[in-house]
């Protein structure tokens, strides 16, 4: 198993192979250019979701598991509420389409938000947090119930956006009845990529996959006895993530997949936070201006870092290398 690679900017697309599916023709990946994408998905949690006015409040764009269903109508209709995120700001998807209110379909890179604030990953290896909730599997079975005939998403011009497991190693910290989690997280990321290939068949074929970033050193973790396990399975997590990744790519010849690590990322601004304008890494300010924190809450940054976040990933999607050589690993930037 080869580990993450700790790249600052780790953007990568993950060389071709024989597809392995037998369903589906032999097709070769699109060339990825970030300026001819117009459709943006997202699927993941707090971090990446997004208010809509067809969504539950304060945690998702699209409904809950109660109200799991929409219309056609309900789905064209619906529109971002600016700045209600994780951050109380425009969060890092929205920083990164320019999509930070109104109906999607008036943004020039539409954003079409699954993310679901509290999500893990699969209700069937950890419990919900609350009875609403919509982990991700079901954030792609919504998709392609759903949406998937409704809203457009053609080759080269869309791209996929993927980040889980923030929450799925933070509710396992204290799990006594799990004895290996290496065990653990193979399974529940099986389950992910089970859901992957499940929106890849149905012609998501672009995807971006940003691992657990640090949250070893967000505030309710940094400086208690619990750092130091939380750290251990982020890694492991990222680890076997990094895995799938490069299997799914080795099933699928006709995807394109990028990476993003957010792990590293988060490692170098907290490591040289005046660099970025930080004065407080340690501490939060759930406040109206929390100025020169890294940190909103315990768990969540602030609008300043989603924005920061966003610049980093542009700035690798822009390399104008993936119009040339799709195909090759890309490591940018090593720390």
């Amino acid at each position: 198993m080869t580990p993450l690679l700790p790249l600052l900017c780790a953007l990568a697309v993950f060389s071709a192979a024989e597809r392995v599916t037998a369903a589906a023709p032999k097709q070769k990946p699109s060339v990825f250019n970030w300026d001819s994408i117009r459709y943006v998905y997202a699927f993941g949690d707090s971090y990446t979701f997004v208010q809509g006015t067809e969504g539950h409040a304060n945690f998702s764009f699209f409904g809950d598991a109660f109200d799991f269903a929409f219309t056609p109508q309900q789905i064209l209709s619906n529109e971002i509420i600016p700045k209600n995120t994780s951050s109380e700001g425009a969060n890092w998807i929205e920083f990164l389409t320019g999509c930070t209110g109104g109906s999607p379909a008036n943004c020039a890179k539409q954003l079409w938000n699954f993310a679901f604030a509290g999500s893990d990953i699969d209700a069937a290896l950890l419990p919900l947090h609350h009875n609403f909730t919509v982990p991700l599997v079901d954030q792609v079975n919504q998709w392609v119930t759903y949406a998937s005939k409704v809203i457009p998403h053609p080759t080269g011009e869309t791209l996929t956006a993927w980040w889980i497991g923030i929450n799925d190693t933070g509710d396992t910290i204290g799990n006594a009845s799990i004895s290996d989690f290496p065990a653990f997280w193979e399974q529940e990321i099986t389950s992910y990529f089970t859901a992957v290939q499940k929106a890849h068949n149905n012609g998501l074929t672009t995807h971006l996959f940003i691992n657990v970033p640090a949250e070893d050193r967000a505030p309710g973790t940094v400086g208690t006895t619990k750092a130091v396990t939380m750290k251990t399975h982020l890694a492991q997590f990222n680890t076997i993530l990094a895995d799938h990744i490069a299997s799914f790519k080795a099933a699928n010849a006709d995807a394109t997949v990028l990476t993003f690590d957010s792990n590293a990322w988060f490692n170098m601004v907290l490591d040289s936070p005046a660099q970025f304008g930080f004065t407080n890494t340690t501490g939060f300010c759930t406040c109206a201006d929390p100025a020169g924190f890294f940190w909103f809450n315990s768990g969540h940054p602030t609008e300043r870092v989603h924005q920061l976040l966003a610049s980093a990933i542009e700035t690798e999607l822009r390399n104008s290398t993936f119009a040339n050589r799709p195909n090759t690993i890309f490591r940018l930037g090593t720390i």
